[in-house]
This record gives C-alpha cells, structure tokens and sequence, in this order.
C-alpha cells in the first residue's frame, strides 16, 4: 500500500519538553514508511527543522505570541481545545481534499480534546504519554479512587501497588501541590479518565527500565498500553534512521559549535554538563548556590542557563576562567554524547532522564517541580544511576550540598558503581529501540495496522 494512504498527525503540546518526544516519534512513523505530518501551534512551527516529517500550523488561539500571551493556564488551555478542536479539523479535511487522508491523530496526553477531534472524523486516535508508565500508574489509581488529592497534611508516606514508598518530596507536583496546579492536574485526570476510548496509550519508555510490572500488565488490562521509547534521536541509540543527530525542533538559538570545541580540549569523563530544561524558572538565589557548587567541585563544567547575564554572581565567570563555561543553549545530546562528560546535573524532567540513561551518563538530580521529584527518586533508589541532592529548610539546594552529590555521582566506589548501572541501562535504552527490540516491535505492529486498511 502507498504510505500516502497511511497519513498520521501528530499533534504537541508547544513546549520543547513536548515538541521533542512527539516529534521524534513522528520520525520514527516516517522512517518505517508512514507519511507523518506534525501539527504545532503558528508560535512554534517556524521553530521545527525535520526533512522526513511535514509540519503544518493549528491555532491555539494565540497565534502571536503562544502561551505567554494568554492572561492564565486555564484560558490557555480552553482556548486550545476550542479554537484548536476546530484547525486541527480543517487540516484533516484539507489533506482528505488533496488526496492524503488522515488515518490517525497521535497527540500530546495534555491536549485531551483531540480524542474527540480523531472520533467525530471516524478515524484511530492514539494518546501519547510524555511521562513515564510509573507516573501514569500513579494518576490512573487516583482515577480508580485508590489515592485521593489533596492529601491528608499527615500524610507522611504514600503507598501505592507496584510503586516503592513515595515521601511528599517525591510525588509529582500536581499530586504534592494540588492547588497551586489546577489546570494541568484536570487536563491530566481528564485523559486517564478517558483512555479507554483511545485505540492505543503510546508511552515514552521501555518494558525493561519499567519496574512495576505487574501494574504495567494491570494497566494493559485496562487500557491498550505500548512502550515505545526512548525517544531519543537514532544516532545516538540504534541508527536506524541516517543521520538523526538532533530532535529536529529549537525554541532557542543553540551554540553546540562553540560547546564542542571547547569540551574538546578536556580529558575523557572530566566535564560536568548542568541544565535544568527549557522551562526553567531557577530563582537568583539557587542559581548562584549552583554557580558557587560547580566551581567548587574543581572540576570542569559546561552550564546550560538562559538570560545568565541577568542571573549570575556578579564576577563568577570571571573566577572560573576557562574551566566553566556558560551558554544559553545547545544540543544537549550531542554534549552528553561526548567523551569529555562525566556527569550530568539535571531537573530530571523525563526527556533528560532518558537522555542521560540512553547516553550512559551518571546523574545528579536537581529538581524543581511536575514529574522530577519522582524520576529523581527512580534515578536514585531504583535505576541506580545517579545522586539527588536534598533542599535546605528554605528549598534551595546549597552550595556544599550539590558539591557533595557531584562527589557521589563522579569518585570512589560510589562513582564507580553507578558508572556500572549506567552502562547497563544504556546496553538496555539500545536495545528497545533497536531492530528487534520491545519498543521497535510495537512500533512495527502500529505501522502494520495502519498499512492494513481503513478503520472499522
């Protein structure tokens, strides 16, 4: 059949925490012989740089300036879902009129409404989870009744099947903080609420690096589950797809050029590489007990920190000469990938957790909000792979507190073992997605469904 016939949009979420995983996966879809289409919002298409994949623009309603031109969260995302609901529509009947039919609408778990969009079309609608299947676990028993929001303030400790203790410190964010994120938790209990209508639950990991099991197998029960990542780009995991060296999509600038010359010149496994995601919102405060913490380890270090001329202690990049050096972005994967890294200071946001396991990099979790608090503790306790660091009584992690956990994470036997547990999960991120591997095998029998005909 001519993979014309077999059309998927694949709709983010505008944020690069979102853009990159979906995406990627659009990739994947176009090199296994789909015709893939990804639908931003006008504010980010621009931004997106991928020859395999098509990209056309929806509206969220805020063509101009996207998210930050919008009065709150919650008139955002209802203007999304309205004006959103009626373009991505439109771009499904203009590629039915240009002979492309669309056959699936893949979109972001934060973006509910497009399940319905895919169903009034009568065509498959899949849902695609940004987070790990251990998260998901997590707000499908709140679904079930099994954990109620907000908790109890005695609420020390929270058990869950399938899942380790989880401290207060350790919950995501919209279940530790309810109140404070009200239009994120109900676009989120809105689509667990909902994932029995989606023809597939595509999430963002793999069979091996998930724990829980048995709650995996539960879930499927409920649910049509599929572990398709990391989606991480191919070169740096199975190759399989040429010369995919970057996700394809920048809201910002990157200077990796400058980035790998520099890091050129330091000896292997010496360099820290800190970053803190796209969203960052680091105060004045934590940024210079960073500043002072990476100086102090004596060792190198590359620093990924937007507007740092606005943030920095005033004469630090002087005092670090050429051991520290500071940009606003670059190609994370292509500095992690390097031989001169050693370890990564990192939110823990799920994209960069996969990273950093793909790459065999050793961790140190610095968290600020969302799901972090969670992959920190997996990165930790559970994978092995890394060291987090603990807030003080204000909720900054301190100076001597991030130069402690870089020792952990980098000298002695310490080190040692979680450069071990690192190789190891890198050998299994490798294999899912490699020919033959548990994830490329789910995303093979997608492709093989949509090559088989028309929804019934």
């Amino acid at each position: 059949m001519d993979s014309q016939e077999s059309h998927v949009i694949v709709l983010a979420y505008p944020a690069q925490g979102h853009i990159n995983p979906l995406l990627q996966f659009a990739k994947r879809l176009a090199s296994k012989g789909l015709k893939a289409t990804l639908a931003t919002t006008y504010y980010t298409v621009n931004s997106i740089d991928a020859p395999t994949v098509g990209v056309e623009p929806i509206s969220d309603g805020f063509d101009e300036g996207g998210f930050k031109q919008a009065s709150s969260l919650d008139v955002y995302l209802e203007s999304f879902k309205t004006v959103g609901s009626r373009t991505l529509t439109e771009l499904v009947f203009k590629f039915k009129a240009s002979g492309s039919p669309v056959k699936c609408i893949v979109y972001d778990s934060l973006l509910p409404w497009a399940l319905d969009v895919a169903r009034n079309l009568g065509i498959y609608a899949a849902v695609f989870m940004t987070t790990s299947a251990s998260i998901c676990s997590m707000f499908w028993q709140i679904d079930l009744g099994l954990l109620s929001l907000p908790l109890k303030p005695q609420t020390a400790t929270v058990s869950l099947p399938g899942l380790p203790p989880l401290g207060r410190c350790d919950l995501p964010s919209p279940m530790s903080e309810p109140t404070s994120q009200t239009a994120y938790l109900e676009a989120i209990m809105e689509k667990f609420h909902s994932l029995n209508e989606d023809d597939w639950v595509f999430c963002n990991s793999f069979e091996d690096l998930e724990t829980v099991k048995k709650l995996v197998k539960a879930m499927r029960g409920k649910w049509p589950l599929v572990m398709v990542g990391p989606m991480v780009p191919s070169a740096y995991l199975d190759q399989q797809i040429d010369g995919d060296r970057a996700y394809g999509a920048s809201l910002w600038k990157p200077t990796s050029s400058q980035c790998l010359t520099w890091l050129a010149t330091k000896p292997p496994r010496s360099v820290i590489y800190g970053s803190f995601g796209s969203m960052e919102n680091i105060s004045a405060e934590q940024v210079e007990e960073i500043a002072w913490g990476l100086k102090a380890s004596n060792r190198p270090f590359l620093w990924v920190l937007k507007e740092s001329e606005k943030k920095l202690p005033t004469g630090f990049l002087n005092s670090v000469g050429e051991t520290g050096m500071v940009v606003s972005w670059c190609n994370q994967l292509e500095e992690l990938a390097h031989q001169a890294i050693g370890c990564f200071v990192t939110h823990c946001g799920w994209n960069s957790t996969l990273e950093g396991l793909g790459l065999g990099v050793p961790m140190v979790c610095v968290t600020e909000r969302t799901d972090q608090p969670m992959n920190a503790k997996f990165v930790e306790d559970v994978w092995k792979v890394g060291v987090r660091t603990k807030k003080d009584e204000v909720g900054i992690v301190t100076r001597e507190e991030l130069e402690k956990c870089i020792r952990g994470a980098m000298d002695g036997e310490s080190g040692e073992e979680i450069k071990r547990n690192a190789n190891k999960w890198r050998e299994l991120a490798r294999s899912a997605v490699s020919v033959g591997g548990t994830s490329d095998m789910n995303i093979n029998e997608f492709v093989v469904k949509l090559l088989e005909g028309k929804k019934q």
